[in-house]
């Protein structure tokens, strides 16, 4: 049984908390604010225009998902390296984390540049609502041949940052974060506007002013951590040599391919849910897409949750203390689960609301709302299974948190939305309701595996650091 108290914490331990979760939290907050602002911007030229920028986005999304899939495998040794105190094998999970950016952004650039207008072709369906099909896919088209240039130093950013991070560092990712989103803020305004001579560039602006607020975001991080080495002593020396140990590589490649995997496989199984909801329609598009900004901004405290789960259980663990491990990892669900509630509330009775900033029809905000509100229902339950996963990951259990996210994604979402969405005439709510509500099974097989403590597990005290070899 787990003993009551296990539930609550002390001061101290909300103290820590609050350190690792708050500079999460705002960054991702500015992040997915800016991005709120920016898809208003977008919609003020027009509704075709913000529906093309959302579904070249679905496209990005599945490159970004892959990057941080890519970089979970060495994150979680990187947090056991730390909390035994290990800079050496911090390092050489960074060094690996650099090879693993450099191919998922040479696969990720030559796929888009390849295949980009098929894969964006897939999300035109028209459903008689008016909405233009040619503007729609020229919109995405030209967003998505430039925002590939933005690629590789947003792989290298989840580099530093997640490093950082995982030594518990917070703050300096957050600063970088700033940075970046006020950037890309003020010029989507010129450009998207062409505003003080700059050109008038609508949805391509938009891109451009993503790709500069990526090196930005890049330049501020590198020149942060590498003139304050005193602070980061796993980077010391760190690009002398590209060597990792030989035996960490077969470690870290065991444990990491199957969340590289997950996470690529599940963001393409969010872009097929996409896909399978965007036969309603282009207006359906256009509300998921205000749904999908609206829900991120308030949906950074379950994820920056996980975050926390990822470091503070992964340190407890890499420390040899099974036990703290579990007690802050049951303490962690109750503050993600409690806190999402109120978020859940706050965000449901916003939802009347905010659809109408939105330069678009009132159809599209009507049923923007609905689905905002299904989310806000749904949100205790997105912070549960988000943490389950989490905790799976953060003591290497990484084939079951394979089947956990991306099996549970196409096992069961994508066929309701498949089946519903082509063979019924049922409207998009009653689908999507359909959709979110099956994550209880989700919900309920993360709790078993949980309690079972399968995941209390130390993953570095058997890795030597003698012979380092090169990846490439």
């Amino acid at each position: 049984m787990i003993k009551p108290n296990r539930f609550i914490g002390d001061k101290r331990f909300y103290t820590a908390v609050v350190a690792v979760v708050l500079p999460i939290i705002i960054q991702n907050t500015i992040t997915n604010f800016v991005s709120f602002l920016d898809n208003i911007m977008v919609g003020r030229v027009g509704t075709e225009q913000m529906s093309g920028v959302s579904i070249a986005n679905q496209l990005v999304f599945v490159f970004n998902l892959c990057i941080f899939g890519g970089l979970s495998g060495p994150g979680i040794f990187g947090a056991q390296f730390f909390g035994q105190k290990n800079y050496e094998g911090v390092k050489h999970t960074f060094r690996f984390k650099l090879y693993v950016v450099f191919f998922v952004s040479v696969l990720g650039i030559a796929l888009f540049s390849a295949f980009g207008p098929q894969l964006l072709s897939l999300y035109m369906n028209e459903a008689g609502d008016g909405s233009d099909l040619v503007l729609t896919f020229e919109s995405a088209k030209s967003y998505l041949n430039i925002i590939i240039w933005g690629l590789v130093p947003f792989g290298l950013v989840q580099t530093y940052a997640t490093s950082l991070r995982e030594t518990g560092e917070t703050l300096l990712p957050m600063r970088a974060s700033i940075a970046a989103v006020l950037t890309n803020l003020i010029f989507n305004y010129f450009l998207i506007f062409g505003k003080f001579g700059f050109p008038e560039m609508g949805a391509a602006g938009a891109a451009v002013a993503t790709v500069l607020s990526r090196y930005v975001e890049l330049a501020f991080v590198v020149i942060g951590t590498h003139t304050k080495l005193y602070k980061y002593p796993f980077l010391k020396g760190v690009y002398r040599s590209l060597r990792i140990p030989l035996d960490l590589i077969k470690k870290i490649t065991v444990k990491g391919i199957p969340l590289l995997l997950n996470e690529g496989l599940w963001s393409m199984g969010m872009a097929t849910l996409t896909q399978s909801y965007s036969l309603r329609g282009l207006s359906v598009v256009a509300a998921f897409n205000i749904e999908n900004t609206i829900f991120n901004i308030f949906s950074v405290v379950f994820m920056s949750m996980g975050n926390a789960v990822s470091i503070m259980v992964g340190q407890a663990l890499g420390a040899g203390d099974a036990e703290e491990a579990k007690t802050t990892d049951y303490r962690l669900f109750v503050v993600a689960i409690t806190s999402c509630f109120a978020m859940g509330l706050l965000l449901f009775g916003v939802s009347r609301y905010i659809p109408y900033i939105y330069n678009t029809t009132d159809t599209v905000r009507a049923l923007a709302t609905t689905l905002i509100r299904v989310c806000a229902c749904c949100m205790p339950l997105y912070a549960f299974s988000h943490c389950a996963y989490f905790t799976l990951r953060s003591g290497g259990k990484t084939v079951l948190t394979f089947c956990f996210d991306s099996g549970y994604t196409w096992l069961i979402s994508v066929p309701i939305a498949f089946v519903l969405t082509r063979f019924t005439s049922w409207n998009i709510v009653p689908i999507f309701i359909c959709v979110e509500l099956a994550n209880l099974i989700k919900a309920i097989f993360g709790f078993i595996l949980v309690k079972k403590g399968i995941w209390i597990r130390n993953l570095v005290d058997d890795i030597p650091s003698e012979n380092p070899v090169d990846l490439v």
